[in-house]
């Protein structure tokens, strides 16, 4: 469980996909730029609880794109920290390196996400 501000962001990320009908547009597009969604047609909100290892991945993405956005490249020190708006510190460089360690465990998905910020494999 990754708890952010006193909430637990698994949790919240999943009351956000699965009532993204009701969501404004401007609210769906931030969303979307942290690489989440809708609920897929046809998978019930509940049928797969969001789990550490899915809160995690979200607040390494956001860390990331962060990082992407600032340096315009993806190119992160090992012992790199970055620091998001809320305060929360990520090891960036760990982040990154044990992805790409473990990248034939990613989902086509994921690994686009990745690719998209400019991960080398």
């Amino acid at each position: 469980m990754v708890i952010v501000q006193g909430e637990d962001l698994g949790a919240w990320v999943a009351a956000q996909r699965a009532g993204w009908e009701r969501l404004m547009p401007a609210q769906q597009y931030l969303l979307e730029s942290l690489g989440l969604g809708p609920v897929p047609a046809g998978v019930e909100a509940g049928a797969r609880p969001v789990g550490r290892r899915d809160a995690a991945r979200v607040v390494n993405l956001a860390a990331a794109r962060q990082f992407f956005e600032r340096e315009g490249r993806l190119r992160v020190p090992r012992k790199a920290v970055e620091v998001l708006p809320d305060g929360t510190e990520i090891k960036l460089g760990a982040v990154i390196d044990n992805t790409r360690r473990r990248a034939d465990k990613l989902s086509d998905e994921q690994r686009a996400e990745w690719t998209a910020l400019g991960m080398r494999w």
